[in-house]
């Protein structure tokens, strides 16, 4: 084996399959793929966005993202580019740019999300194990976005962003 490959192992899912947890009010996770599945070159989730849901402006700082919207209507925002996407669009959204997405229809939407290299995913099996008994405090989101080299961010976009979409402002923003 070479380079990204080693240490990936084989892991087979059929659809419909993979653990799914709650992150945020309206957006839940759907793991696919893990570091520990790819050698750690990448991980893959899906996310279901329900209408209204917005993922707050954040940076990521160890990871890239590309994202493939796969039904409804998907917003995305990183630092001054904005983009709607259908089923079948498709998105890079690099590391240290400040970026949030939301659903932008009037339907829920789901994405899948390849994030490399892996790890990040770690992240979100943390904020489900919060989520799965309680609301989390922002602070604890906070934390865990530090934890993970995640910092949340107000840009002076995002209120634009919430009222022409008619999204549901995430707690402590």
């Amino acid at each position: 084996m070479t380079g990204s490959t080693a240490g990936a192992r084989l892991r087979v899912l059929q659809p419909g399959e993979g653990e799914v947890g709650d992150l945020a009010d309206g957006v839940e996770v759907i793991f696919k793929i893990e570091s520990v599945d790819a050698g750690g070159a990448l991980s893959i989730v899906e996310h279901t966005f329900a209408v209204g849901s917005l993922v707050p402006p954040h940076i990521h700082t160890r990871e890239d993202e590309y994202s493939i919207v796969l039904e409804g209507e998907i917003g995305f925002r990183s630092e001054d580019a904005e983009a709607v996407l259908g089923a079948g669009g498709y998105i890079v959204k690099p590391r240290a740019q400040v970026h949030a997405m939301w659903n932008a229809g009037s339907t829920p939407a789901r994405m899948i999300e390849v994030i490399a290299p892996a790890g990040f995913e770690h992240f979100f099996h943390d904020l489900v194990e919060i989520t799965s008994q309680r609301p989390p405090t922002p602070e604890e989101v906070t934390g865990l976005g530090d934890l993970y080299g995640l910092p949340f961010t107000r840009p002076a976009w995002l209120p634009d962003i919430i009222e022409r979409y008619s999204l549901t402002q995430p707690p402590g923003m």
